[in-house]
Formats: structure tokens, sequence, C-alpha cells
């Protein structure tokens, strides 16, 4: 049985609500940030030397990066659900979204998180990163243009991958120009899934507000 290694408000949240999506059977192990450090507990490091979340066991498989773990689910477990025809052009723009969402857009994001707590507010490489965030959000509002979903306009793991990005990004940086990310996060908000694994996964900041 998979068994998933769920840190709170991290990544690992949407583990949870791509199984849930599945309706798989699972096994979910919960961990619990330090209260004044915020990091992962060393329990984590027991399950993998990175210590971090989120890691999926199945069997004798360990699998870690959120993009690996999606990616191993569908295939192994998915039964063909939530994943474009290999081939075909949507799976390659799958590829591209899957990878996307922690190559590229999750960097400019996590700059401006950490240079947040510097002294100065890391004020010299803020222009850089206003342009990286206006680039990459921006695309991201481009590309949902008349569609609800990123491939296809059908619902698919690359969905599920991305969400983590827009959810934080109202955190660290207006999403009142960019009203077709701000639509998708409350289309994904309010899917009966995400709802589910939301009462499993426990504390959540980043999800919908008065959860």
């Amino acid at each position: 049985m998979l068994t998933v290694h769920h840190l709170n408000n991290s990544r690992s949240q949407r583990i949870l609500w791509l199984l849930e999506e599945l309706e798989l059977d699972y096994e979910l192990k919960c961990y619990q940030r330090d209260a004044d450090t915020n990091l992962a507990p060393p329990e984590l490091a027991a399950v993998h030397s990175l210590g971090k979340s989120p890691i999926v066991t199945d069997g004798e498989n360990t699998i870690i990066e959120s993009g690996a773990i999606i990616d191993y689910i569908l295939r192994k477990h998915g039964d063909g659900r939530l994943l474009p025809a290999q081939g075909s052009v949507e799976h390659e723009h799958y590829l591209q979204w899957l990878h996307y969402a922690e190559g590229s857009v999750m960097l400019p994001l996590m700059l401006r998180m950490y240079t947040g707590r510097l002294p100065d507010g890391g004020a010299a490489l803020q222009p850089r990163i206003e342009d990286e965030l206006n680039l990459h959000l921006g695309y991201m509002n481009n590309s949902l243009e008349g569609v609800d979903w990123f491939v296809g306009n059908r619902f698919s793991g690359a969905d599920v991958q991305l969400s983590f990005a827009v959810e934080i990004a109202p955190l660290l940086h207006s999403l009142e120009q960019l009203p077709n990310l701000a639509a998708f996060r409350e289309r994904i908000h309010a899917r009966p899934a995400y709802q589910r694994a939301l009462l499993k996964g426990g504390k959540y900041d980043f999800g919908p507000a008065g959860q």
C-alpha cells in the first residue's frame, strides 16, 4: 500500500489531494513542523536522508520530489486517469508543466519569501525578483486564458503539481492583475477531493479561507 509521509503546511498536501482524486487507498503518517524553527522534525530523515516532505513509500520503493511522486502514482496506480496518453501532444505539454512547477516558477517565489526575512528585505534583489514573478505568474495566467486547466483544458496531474505555487503566490505577489490564476485557485479549492484531503492532512495555511 502507498504510504504518504506528510508534513503540515507543505507541498505534500497536493499528494493527498491527488490520491483523493484517484480514490486510492493509502496510509497517512503525519509529521509536525517545529513550532520555533518551522522545520520538519528529525523523524522524517529516518524515512529519507533529506528529511523533506513529501515522501511516498510503496513496498520497497521510496519516492521523493512532488513531480516524481505524481508521475509515479499516475503511472503505477492511476489506471490512465489524470494523465494524457503517452506520445500525444498533450502528454508533452503535461511533462513540461509538471517540471515547470518546481523548476521555474517556485524559484522567484522562494526568493521573495527568503529575502523578506532579511533586515533590508533583500532590497537589491527585489527588482529582479519582481520581474521574474511577473514573467512566470503572467505566463501561467495567460496559459489559462479561456480554459479551466493547464493541459488540453482537462484536469490532470499537472494541475495538482502547479497548485502549490498558485496557493502561496498571493502571500508574496498580488493576483489582482492575474484573474485566471485567482479563478484557478478557487476552482481547485472547490473540488470535493481537495476538501477531503484537507480534512485528512491537518493544518494547511494556504488552502481556502476559513478552512
